[in-house]
């Protein structure tokens, strides 16, 4: 850390960027959102999105909204770390404040896709990545099912989508972790341990 940065009593000197993936209806977010409570010095970066802001969202905490144009101008200027399309609407991570945060020693979690932990990794090497699997399809298929989100012609695209992205995945190679999420509570002890245990490496 720079002399000419202020540091505050709980800045650390470890650092690490965390991209947590998985397929949509895996539980990625609940297990995103524990490690976030279990580990003291890590911070969620919220995505920039055009998706429409529906009653449960909050601004800045969820997401930042923004118009189409708005996104593409800042993709034009540099901003994001990553951006992508799902679903018809884009997402994207700002850069300059996942930089600020690493300089400050936090960890730093972003919850995306292999698109764009593809983009993050290729411009930070030294993330740390985890992708979530079901324990099998079938029960893939039935916690889509559960959430009582889609008709059954919206869950079947889901679930075939979900199953490219386990391939994507496998294929990338930037994965450190597959963690299967059969029961959350131990999901999300084994992703702690896994990322204290990557930090304290770094350290030794």
């Amino acid at each position: 850390m720079s002399q000419g940065t202020r540091r505050f009593p709980t800045d650390t000197d470890d650092g690490m960027l965390l991209i947590i993936s998985g397929p949509s209806g895996v539980g990625k977010t609940t297990i995103t959102r524990g490690v976030e409570r279990s580990i003291a010095d890590s911070v969620f970066s919220v995505s920039c999105t055009t998706r429409p802001r529906t009653s449960a969202d909050v601004e800045g905490v969820d997401y930042r909204f923004v118009t189409d144009d708005e996104f593409e101008a800042m993709r034009a200027r540099g901003e994001f770390l990553e951006s992508a399309g799902m679903y018809g609407k884009k997402y994207g991570t700002p850069r300059a404040w996942v930089e600020e945060q690493l300089k400050r020693g936090r960890l730093v979690i972003l919850e995306i896709d292999v698109q764009g932990a593809l983009q993050v990794k290729a411009a930070m090497p030294g993330a740390y990545c985890i992708f979530v699997l079901p324990p099998s399809e079938a029960t893939l298929l039935q916690r889509l099912r559960d959430r009582k989100r889609d008709d059954e012609s919206a869950i079947q695209r889901r679930f075939a989508a979900a199953k490219q992205e386990i391939d994507s995945a496998h294929a990338a190679g930037i994965y450190d972790m597959f963690l299967v999420n059969e029961r959350v509570d131990p999901a999300i002890a084994a992703a702690v341990d896994a990322v204290t245990r990557a930090r304290a490496a770094r350290k030794s």
